[in-house]
């Protein structure tokens, strides 16, 4: 009796972890994404020091997708906005507040200043699930998300902040 009890809590366990697994896997790992297409702007979010999101930014501007960029100058020390390559417009900002959610509400005010209708936002692979929540709370224009990879040398721990930050933002901070 108590060995069948044993199996069945052990079995219980082992299906809660393969689902949190692949939810993580879902949401953080392989999130739905869509193909670069032709925008008004290219919104690249901040907070990697290697500057990846703005760097390939930028490289979709000039294959001709958007001719203009806009950078989030997050982390600490902020990074410098890059140069604009030629024909493209870049224009730079240090989201208040310093988050995703300050990235999407400032995004959807240089939308409505510009009358942009379509915005594509490259985050990095593993926040693009809360990215996109953010932005389509945050904005009414159609969006696009291309994000880029993550390095793997982090990812345990960016895993674990974006349960968190997902977390906040389907409870507590529900509104843009």
């Amino acid at each position: 009796m108590r060995w069948v009890r044993r199996h069945w809590v052990l079995s219980g366990l082992a299906a809660l972890l393969a689902l949190f697994l692949i939810t993580t896997a879902r949401l953080f790992i392989w999130p739905p994404t869509d193909e670069p297409s032709h925008v008004d702007a290219i919104v690249a979010l901040g907070g990697d020091a290697g500057q990846r999101r703005a760097k390939y930014a930028l490289e979709l501007a000039t294959q001709g997708y958007a001719p203009v960029v806009v950078v989030s100058l997050g982390g600490y020390p902020p990074a410098p906005c890059p140069r604009a390559p030629d024909h493209v417009r870049v224009v730079c900002f240090r989201a208040n507040p310093l988050n995703t959610r300050g990235e999407a509400e400032h995004a959807s005010r240089l939308a409505a200043e510009n009358h942009w209708q379509r915005l594509m936002v490259v985050p990095s692979r593993i926040q693009a699930t809360r990215a996109r929540l953010l932005f389509n709370r945050c904005t009414s224009v159609d969006l696009t998300f291309v994000p880029v990879g993550d390095p793997l040398t982090r990812l345990p721990l960016e895993i674990a902040y974006e349960w968190g930050a997902l977390a906040k933002a389907l409870v507590v901070k529900r509104s843009c």
